[in-house]
């Protein structure tokens, strides 16, 4: 799986490590938004590539979550999913809306293939292989993007809500749309626009 190949997602030793994450989610998922050091705590099982001062509003749902590293100060809004059947990377310094989904998995194309199919004992499964995602320090993806596995951000993007991912985006640009595409630069004339804010 971890190496991209076709794999059974329906293999035990998966279903218990996804059964894990997914016990796990529920439990941050329920708990109180005061109690930090719960919070934590299940964190510290469910995600333990995690840099320091990572911020994770919740509900949150990972697949297996021990795939998934995040990098310091990186905030992760409402409603995170992350399907890491392979590895998921983020950098530090990340902001995420609302939203956000980050999806590795994919399906063959043909149904022939895709389709689900009996084991001797009759039992069902299907194939599926899945793809890396990587985010570089200092991005901002806005509410609901969609990020398809395969693709890395480069760092310092800004990616426009509703973006749907699926072709790697350079660093420093702004890239929104379906699919996302890049419509420009982000330079130091960006900083224009807080002129008007200074104290």
């Amino acid at each position: 799986m971890l190496a991209g190949k076709l794999y059974d997602a329906s293999d035990p030793e998966l279903d218990g490590l996804r059964n894990r994450a997914g016990d796990l989610c529920t439990r941050f998922n329920n708990l109180p938004r005061g109690d930090q050091q719960e919070r934590e705590q299940v964190l510290d099982e469910l995600v333990p590539r995690r840099g320091p001062e990572v911020s994770i509003m919740g509900p949150i749902f990972f697949d297996y979550g021990i795939h998934t590293s995040i990098g310091a100060r990186t905030f992760i809004n409402f409603n995170f999913t992350a399907l890491d059947c392979v590895p998921i990377s983020i950098g530090d310094d990340v902001l995420m809306g609302p939203n956000v989904s980050l999806l590795p998995p994919m399906h063959p194309l043909r149904w022939q293939d895709r389709n689900s199919r009996h084991r001797p004992d009759g039992s069902l499964y299907d194939y599926e292989y899945a793809k890396p995602i990587s985010i570089g320090s200092n991005c901002w993806l806005g509410g609901n993007v969609t990020v398809i596995g395969g693709v890395t951000i480069g760092e310092g993007c800004v990616i426009g809500a509703g973006a749907v991912v699926t072709r790697d985006i350079p660093a420093h640009t702004v890239a929104v749309g379906n699919p996302a595409r890049v419509i420009r630069e982000i330079t130091d004339q960006d900083a224009a626009c807080f002129q008007k804010y200074a104290l």
